[in-house]
């Protein structure tokens, strides 16, 4: 197969250029605030419909900061150690989900202090409208032939039109948009469908993103510039940084459904 070629700008204004990696940010954000403005109405909601715009905002500079930032100091330290004002060019492209992700955990404790709510309570609630963006994200970037995969010999590989060797690769994007995407997110609505142990949504996703983006990784081809620094020799920096993930992931699931098990027998012996 080959890449249908789609023009990454969804709307050229002369002045600027909206791309379509850049709509489907948008689009997350809106998604997420619909469903968000849905789900608060659940008994065990940490916060009321008035609240929703305000954490949406909160989430979406958490994103933005902390994907940038997690960016160039997880991917290209030597470019801004080089150029320090690289940072700032965000035009030039360049977003971390894993610095985006402790940028929303950044966000979502602020918050929670802001409300006065609690901090995992406030995290169980988000982190279900997550995926969407997530999913979102990853159609934009085979939108614009970024991310591609690893070469393959399957029949469902790919050519890319702006890969210089123009090689059947794994089309990695889809794989992502499918289970970070859709698996994700169809995993945690239904999870957080009713009352969960304080934590447990929170590490089920850690949990579950970090498999998935582990998994797919080996079928995604590294950056460039990083293709030498694999550790191991195998292991890329995206899974490096999955590992934590995953690890605080059980951690947290455990600590949840303990502490919900000791609250419950310490409620029981006050009754008896």
């Amino acid at each position: 197969m080959i890449h249908p070629n789609f023009n990454p700008v969804a709307l050229d204004l002369g002045f600027v250029k909206i791309h379509w990696y850049g709509i489907m940010y948008l689009l997350g954000f809106a998604a997420a605030w619909l469903l968000a403005r849905k789900r608060c109405r659940q008994d065990w909601s940490p916060i009321n419909k008035a609240q929703i715009e305000d954490l949406i905002v909160y989430c979406a500079f958490g994103v933005i900061i902390g994907g940038r930032l997690g960016y160039v100091l997880f991917y290209n330290m030597g470019t801004w150690l080089d150029d320090p004002v690289y940072l700032f060019r965000i035009w030039e492209g360049g977003m971390s989900f894993h610095g985006g992700m402790l940028g929303v955990v950044g966000a979502i404790w602020v918050y929670s202090r802001r409300i006065k709510t609690s901090f995992w309570k406030l995290g169980d609630f988000v982190v279900p409208l997550v995926p969407i963006g997530l999913g979102l994200g990853r159609l934009g970037n085979f939108i614009g032939q970024e991310l591609w995969g690893r070469e393959t010999e399957g029949w469902w590989g790919m050519k890319f039109p702006n890969d210089p060797d123009f090689l059947l690769r794994h089309p990695s994007q889809l794989y992502e948009f499918f289970l970070e995407g859709v698996v994700l997110f169809t995993v945690l609505f239904w999870f957080s469908r009713r009352q969960r142990p304080t934590g447990t949504i929170a590490g089920l996703f850690l949990l579950l993103y970090g498999l998935f983006r582990f998994a797919v990784e080996f079928a995604r081809e590294p950056d460039s510039h990083l293709k030498d620094e694999l550790l191991f020799g195998w292991m890329t920096r995206g899974q490096t940084l999955c590992l934590p993930m995953i690890a605080v992931g059980i951690i947290l699931i455990i600590w949840a459904c303990w502490a919900h098990r000791r609250q419950a027998a310490v409620a029981e012996g006050s009754k008896a």
